[in-house]
C-alpha cells in the first residue's frame, strides 16, 4: 500500500462514521431488510459482509477477501482493509465497531469523503447481519493492534477490548444465522460462488477466495480461488465460452464521463440471443436502467451509422431496427454512481438520469474508434445485422400468425389445455405436464376452480440453437403461448414480452423425475429465459416436485421426496428393525400415480412441494443454459463429469 493510502486509512476514523437510523424492526420483520426468510435472505448475508470489503477495495485499501463456509453453516468473511474503526464515537459514546454492528444504516459508505461509491443494495450492513445472527465475532486488525467484540442477537457481550498486537490489518465478521428466523439454513457452495465469481470480474485485481469445510476430499476442503486480471473482458469471455465467437476478441471501453466512471466489454457471437448483464457498483442491476439506456442508443446510433457509410445496407429492403444490432451481442457494462437512485419492482433498475448521456458518450466515441480501427471485424459485425433483421421479419410474421389465431377466453385456446373455471389470474395455477398419461391424471385429480392442465407430447424445440421465427412453428410452444395468453411487441419494443393478458400467475412445470423429464423442464425453462423472462422475474414460475418413492407396511402409506428421507422413513417403519417388512416402490413417471395420488402429493396447495424459479444471477443463469443447451459439446462434458458426484442412480 502507498503512503497516499496509508494516510487516507489515518484519516479514516469515528468521525466518518454516520448514523441514519436505529435497528429496533430488523428481528420483527428481516424480510423488509434482506428480501425474505429463506434461501436468498440466507445468503444476503454474506452479500452485506463482503459488501463492506469490496467498499474497502473500491476505496483501494484491500485486495485479498476470504470467505470461509464451516462445519455448522456459520460464515467467516475476512479482509485486508483498514479494519473498522474501534475509536470512541463523538456521538454514541461507545466504539465505532460497536456502532457499526449495532446501528442500522451506520457506516462509513454514508460518508462521501470516506467511500466517494459503495456497493450494496440495501445498505443495511452488518448491523443486519448481527441482528440476525445467534452468534457474531468481529475482529479488527488496526493500527498495530488487534480488537475484538462478541454479539449475541446483536446484543454486545462486552465493549470491544483489545486482545493483542499484530502487523496485519483488516476485518473479520464471523456469524451464525438464526435459525428461529431462517427457514433455510443450509449454504449453497455454488450460489456463494457465482457471486464471488461475479465481484472478482467487477473488481480486477482483487483475490477472493471461497473455503467449504462441510465438504472435505483426501483431507482438503473444498476451494476456489476467483481472480481476474483482465475484468470486464474476461467476464465477457466466460459467459461467451460455450458460443462460437464471430470477432477474435471483446471490444473493450473504458472512460469517465461527467465524473461517472463507465466501463463496458462488449462482443458478437453465432447465437440469435442479446445477453447485456449492467452493474452499478457492482450491484447486479437485472432490470437495467439509464446506464443500459445510453449503452442501447450509443450501439445502435453509431453501428447504423457505420452501416450506413459502408454501403452495406444499401440493398437491404428491410428497416433495420436496435435489436438487429444486439442479436449475438454479449456485454457487460459497469458503472460508479456516488448516489444512485434505484427504481423497479425489485429496486434494481438504476434511475439517474444523467448516467444516460454517460453512458452513451463513452460507448460512441469508443467503438466509432474501433470500427474505423477494424473494418475487418466491423463487416461481419454489420453482416450479422443485416442477417438478423432479416430474421427478424420473419420472426414478426410468424408471431402475427400465432397472435392472429389466438382468440383470448374463447374458442382460440389449445385444444389440449383443461382450463379452470376460475378467470382471477391471481388464483389461477396453468400445469405444463410431461405427457398424455400423467395430463390425463393431473386433469382428472386436479381441483378445476383455479387448475388448468396442459399436456405436453414429447420434447419442445431447444430454443437455444433456433432462429425466433423457428419458436412459433414449433406446435407445443405455440400452445403454451396461447394457453398462457401473453403477446410480444409493445409500443417500445418489438420483442418485449406484454404480460397484460396473462391468465395464469402460477405457471407450474411439471414433469417426470428422470432424465427425460429433466431435459424437458430445462427445455421449456430455456424458453422462459431467452424469450419470456418477466415471467421468471414477477415470480410466476414454478417446478413441481413430486415424490420418489412410496413406502408401505400395512395399511400405513408414506410418501418420500429425497433418498435421505426414504432412507429415514424406512428405518422408522421397519417392522422388528427389519427394513424388507417396508415395500418401496419407486415412481419412474408421474403417469404411474392414479389421480388421488397426484393430487395428494403434488397439486394439493396444502400439502404440495413446489420450487419457485428465481434469477439469482442473470450472468450466471445465461452461461448455464448457453452451456447446457448450446452446440459446444466440450464445456458440457467438463460440467457432467465435474458434477456427477453428486447425482444418484437408483437400480
Amino acid at each position: 500500500m502507498s503512503e497516499e493510502k496509508d494516510k487516507k486509512s489515518a484519516d479514516y476514523s469515528a468521525d466518518n462514521i454516520q448514523i441514519l437510523e436505529g435497528l429496533e424492526a430488523v428481528r420483527k420483520r428481516p424480510a423488509m431488510y434482506i428480501g425474505d426468510i429463506g434461501i436468498k435472505g440466507l445468503h444476503h448475508l454474506i452479500w452485506e459482509v463482503v459488501d463492506n470489503s469490496i467498499d474497502e477495495a473500491l476505496a483501494g485499501h484491500c485486495d485479498t477477501i476470504h470467505v470461509t463456509v464451516h462445519e455448522d453453516n456459520s460464515i467467516t468473511v475476512e479482509d485486508n482493509g483498514r479494519g473498522i474503526p474501534t475509536d470512541m464515537h463523538p456521538k454514541e459514546k461507545k466504539s465505532a465497531l460497536e456502532v457499526v454492528l449495532t446501528v442500522l444504516h451506520a457506516g462509513g459508505k454514508f460518508d462521501k469523503d470516506t467511500y466517494k461509491v459503495s456497493g450494496g443494495l440495501h445498505g443495511v450492513g452488518v448491523s443486519c447481519v448481527n441482528a440476525l445472527s445467534t452468534d457474531l465475532k468481529a475482529t479488527v486488525h488496526r493500527n498495530g493492534v488487534i480488537f475484538e467484540q462478541e454479539f449475541k442477537i446483536g446484543v454486545p457481550q462486552y465493549p470491544a477490548r483489545q486482545i493483542g498486537t499484530t502487523d496485519k490489518r483488516g476485518t473479520i465478521i464471523h456469524f451464525k444465522p438464526d435459525a428461529s428466523i431462517f427457514i433455510a439454513t443450509e449454504y449453497k457452495y455454488e450460489t456463494i460462488a457465482n457471486r464471488l465469481r461475479e465481484m472478482s470480474f467487477l473488481n480486477a485485481g482483487i483475490k477472493i477466495t471461497l473455503t467449504d469445510l462441510r465438504e472435505v476430499e483426501d483431507g482438503k476442503p473444498k476451494e476456489d480461488v476467483f481472480y481476474s486480471e483482465g475484468g470486464l473482458v474476461e467476464f465477457v469471455q466466460y459467459l461467451d465460452e460455450t458460443r462460437e465467437k464471430i470477432i477474435d476478441y471483446p471490444i473493450y471501453i473504458e472512460s469517465e464521463q461527467n465524473g461517472v466512471p463507465v466501463q463496458v466489454a462488449m462482443n458478437y457471437n453465432s447465437s440469435y440471443a442479446e445477453n447485456v448483464v449492467s452493474y452499478v457498483n457492482t450491484i447486479n442491476t437485472y432490470e437495467g436502467g439509464t446506464h443500459v439506456t445510453g449503452f442501447r442508443r450509443a450501439l445502435t446510433r453509431t453501428l447504423k451509422s457505420y452501416a450506413d457509410k459502408s454501403g452495406m445496407l444499401d440493398k437491404l429492403k428491410l428497416e433495420v431496427s436496435g435489436d438487429d444490432f444486439r442479436e449475438g451481442l454479449t456485454a457487460v457494462i459497469s458503472v460508479k454512481v456516488a448516489e444512485p437512485q434505484f427504481e423497479g419492482q425489485t429496486k434494481t433498475k438504476l434511475g439517474n438520469s444523467d448516467v444516460v448521456g454517460a453512458v452513451d458518450s463513452a460507448v460512441s466515441d469508443t467503438l466509432q474508434s474501433w470500427l474505423e480501427e477494424h473494418p475487418k471485424e466491423a463487416k461481419t459485425i454489420v453482416g450479422k445485422v443485416i442477417l438478423a433483421a432479416q430474421a427478424r421479419h420473419a420472426a414478426r410474421k410468424a408471431r402475427e400468425m400465432v397472435q392472429r389465431k389466438s382468440v383470448l377466453g374463447g374458442g382460440g385456446l389449445p385444444g389440449k389445455l383443461a382450463d379452470c373455471a376460475n378467470s382471477d389470474p391471481t388464483i389461477c395455477e396453468l400445469y405444463l405436464v410431461e405427457g398424455d398419461s400423467a395430463g390425463g391424471s393431473a386433469k382428472q385429480g386436479r381441483d378445476r376452480d383455479f387448475q388448468a392442465i396442459l399436456p405436453l407430447k414429447g420434447k419442445i424445440l431447444n430454443v437455444e440453437k433456433a432462429h425466433e421465427h423457428k419458436i412459433y412453428d414449433n406446435e407445443e410452444i405455440k400452445n403454451i403461448l396461447t394457453a398462457l395468453g401473453v403477446k410480444f411487441g409493445t409500443a417500445n419494443d418489438d420483442k418485449e414480452l406484454d404480460l397484460s393478458g396473462l391468465r395464469y400467475h402460477k405457471i407450474i412445470i411439471m414433469t417426470d423425475a428422470d432424465i427425460d423429464g429433466s431435459h424437458i423442464r430445462t427445455l421449456i425453462l430455456t424458453l422462459f429465459f431467452r424469450y419470456m423472462r418477466p415471467l421468471i422475474e414477477h415470480g410466476y414460475v414454478y417446478i413441481a416436485l413430486p415424490p420418489l418413492y412410496l413406502l408401505k407396511r400395512g395399511k400405513d402409506e408414506r410418501y418420500c421426496w429425497t433418498e435421505e428421507e426414504r432412507k429415514a422413513l424406512t428405518a422408522e417403519m421397519a417392522k422388528d428393525g427389519r427394513e424388507d417388512s417396508v415395500g418401496i416402490q419407486r415412481y419412474k413417471g408421474l403417469g404411474e400415480m392414479n389421480p388421488e395420488q397426484l393430487w395428494t402429493t403434488t397439486m394439493d396447495p396444502n400439502v404440495r412441494s413446489i420450487k419457485q424459479v428465481n434469477i439469482e444471477s442473470a450472468a450466471e443463469a445465461d452461461h448455464l443454459f448457453s452451456m447446457l443447451m448450446g452446440d459446444e459439446v466440450a464445456p458440457r462434458r467438463d460440467f457432467i463429469e465435474k458434477n456427477a458426484k453428486y447425482a444418484k442412480i437408483d437400480t
